[in-house]
């Protein structure tokens, strides 16, 4: 029996650790792995494209376990009432080929990339960052916000999205949480009014296009910035010229990926960046001084979704009894009788009804 965790499993689960403590402790899981950059096998996703939009599958191993994600990306799902992203993830053993977990992504995604965008600003922002300025409203607006109280202190927020609703949406439900008691959130009226003020600009916006939410009188000397909505190639939300600013440095995390769907694809292939692996196996410095601009140009990448799995999986043991399992895999008395142990055994069962 394989190991399953669906929607309301997720539910439980962060319900009872908490919304901020589980993508703490699931950013703590990210950053143990990423420092272990040379142990797993490393590619870009293998993206199937469509004119609406992409589903991926994303996987990598450690050589102990091995994970992969499917993932879509339909920007114009919401007019029809549906997700723009869904997800599902497996986590399996390498030593038997069997899988040990079967698991909702969905949510789980905007758990993990929350955590991961805060974590990188841990590293990269400055320590006195208070203010964020958060362009996007959509699904992923409130996991951010969320993260960055929680794990940088960010105490005021200016929130814009062209969909007034998303803005209210976002609005009312993060004033819903007791834990953001002391959040102020500050609707604004253009993207350039919300970032004024702001040490963090973190962008999060769907539209499949290459799209200009930030431009370089926006960003001044100081800022991280957390460019999270560009995730696939003719997607992005920088200019150009953000990347190439004076005292600008750009951090991702898987380089190959990242040149074909990150801000990135815009620049020469030869353009600087970082891997966040050598960042927190200090390997390459981050900021260097106050004035620095730091970009992580983040696409999300397989290690993340392995950590969010085995995160995941190590969470069954810490509950109290028996956790949902499926019959995924068929369980046989001879391993060499696959017919005789499942379509025989099968077939059997109605002939006696009928002889009775």
């Amino acid at each position: 029996m394989v190991s399953y965790i669906g929607v309301s499993d997720v539910q439980r689960l962060v319900g009872r650790i908490g919304a901020g403590a589980f993508i703490e402790r699931l950013a703590l899981e990210i950053e143990t792995n990423y420092r272990r950059w040379d142990e797993f096998d490393k590619c870009a996703r293998v993206a199937s494209h469509s004119p609406v939009g992409v589903i991926e599958l994303m996987p990598t191993s450690d050589a102990r376990l091995y994970s992969f994600k499917y993932v879509n990306g339909h920007p114009k799902n919401t007019a029809d009432g549906l997700l723009t992203v869904t997800a599902f993830g497996v986590l399996a053993d390498v030593a038997t080929g069997y899988p040990l977990l079967l698991s909702e992504l969905t949510v789980t995604t905007a758990l993990r990339t929350a955590a991961t965008s805060a974590l990188a600003a841990r590293w990269l922002a400055r320590p006195d960052s208070r203010v964020m300025a958060l362009i996007g409203n959509g699904a992923q607006s409130e996991f951010q916000a969320i993260a960055f109280h929680r794990m940088l202190g960010i105490r005021e927020l200016r929130i814009f999205d062209v969909d007034g609703a998303a803005s209210a949406k976002l609005a009312a439900n993060l004033a819903a949480m007791p834990e953001l008691a002391d959040l102020r959130v500050v609707r604004t009226a253009s993207a350039q009014e919300a970032c004024l003020g702001a040490d963090i600009v973190t962008t999060v916006t769907a539209d499949k296009r290459n799209a200009v939410i930030l431009t370089p009188p926006m960003v001044r000397p100081g800022m991280h910035l957390n460019a999270v909505g560009g995730d696939c190639p003719g997607k992005t939300e920088l200019h150009a010229d953000v990347l190439s600013m004076p005292d600008a440095r750009v951090f991702v995390e898987f380089a190959p990926q990242s040149r074909i769907e990150g801000e990135i694809q815009q620049m020469p292939a030869d353009f600087p960046v970082t891997e966040f692996a050598d960042l927190v196996r200090h390997r390459s410095p981050g900021r260097t001084t106050a004035r620095d601009i730091t970009i992580f140009d983040s696409v999300g990448f397989a290690l993340e979704d392995y950590s969010a799995l085995h995160f995941l999986y190590a969470l069954l043991d810490e509950e109290a009894g028996e956790h949902r399992k499926i019959d995924l895999v068929p369980r046989l008395a001879d391993p060499k009788d696959l017919y005789g142990g499942t379509l025989a055994a099968g077939a059997r069962r109605p002939a006696l009804r009928r002889a009775g």
